[in-house]
């Protein structure tokens, strides 16, 4: 079983071109429903039952979204309006009091990959720091240029960028809320503090792992969708954790 899950789930999503602008980014759809849908049912088919989620733009669109959902026996979605533009440390913050004394999960509404959420919890667990923050290297939008000095001797399309960036699935111990307050920005101050006190680890994800955040975004998650090749939807055997 995976402990609580927090979604932070206040974005406005202005960069997809939506025909409906007033439509919050979690409810965005890749194929037959909403991405939040996507995300909860990843967690949940990995053991999750208890799930925060942390909204701001149109909360009654998406608590409304949450209530009419049969997410199956046992599964509870609370939403909790942590204001319209609060930062996402401060959204976190706002839900202290939902998570209970223990370690909790924490992702974005917009982030789908295809972890093992029980080998990223293990691997929290064995290093007992903090925070465990999941990183990614995410696929360069454009082609580069393989170069020899001056010389071009190919080109390589699309590779994965050769840096680490914040992958969104997250494990936190109840000391994370030291660093949170109202008005804090989860990935500058809380995260840049846990880590200069030796209390931030990562587990590096090779897999799969896309982010919707452009229109572009969206229409290569729904190909997948489409084609029946969604890897966030793998059976669990199929999950890789690095």
């Amino acid at each position: 079983m995976l402990p609580p899950v927090v979604i932070l789930c206040g974005g406005r999503g202005t960069r997809l071109q939506q025909r409906d602008a007033d439509l919050p980014k979690p409810l965005a759809e890749i194929g037959d429903r909403p991405i939040l849908r996507h995300v909860i049912e990843f967690y949940r088919d990995q053991g999750a039952d208890a799930f925060v989620l942390c909204t701001g733009f149109r909360h009654e669109l998406v608590a409304a979204f949450a209530a009419g959902t049969d997410w199956g026996t046992g599964v509870t979605v609370e939403c909790v309006d942590t204001g319209l533009d609060t930062p996402t440390g401060g959204r976190l913050h706002r839900v202290r009091d939902r998570v209970g004394d223990g370690t909790f999960m924490a992702t974005y509404a917009d982030g789908l990959a295809d972890i093992d959420l029980r080998g990223l919890l293990a691997h929290h667990h064995a290093h007992g720091r903090a925070a465990t923050m999941t990183v990614v290297r995410p696929e360069l939008p454009f082609g580069v240029a393989v170069l020899e000095g001056d010389r071009v001797t190919g080109f390589q399309e699309k590779p994965r960028s050769g840096h680490w960036i914040n992958g969104g699935f997250f494990c936190f111990e109840p000391s994370v809320f030291d660093v949170l307050a109202d008005d804090a920005v989860l990935e500058r101050e809380p995260l840049e503090r846990l880590a200069a006190a030796d209390g931030l680890r990562a587990l590096r994800h090779a897999g799969f792992w896309r982010c919707l955040d452009t229109a572009k975004d969206a229409a290569r998650l729904n190909e997948l969708w489409a084609a029946g090749e969604a890897p966030w939807a793998a059976p669990a055997a199929a999950r890789s954790v690095d």
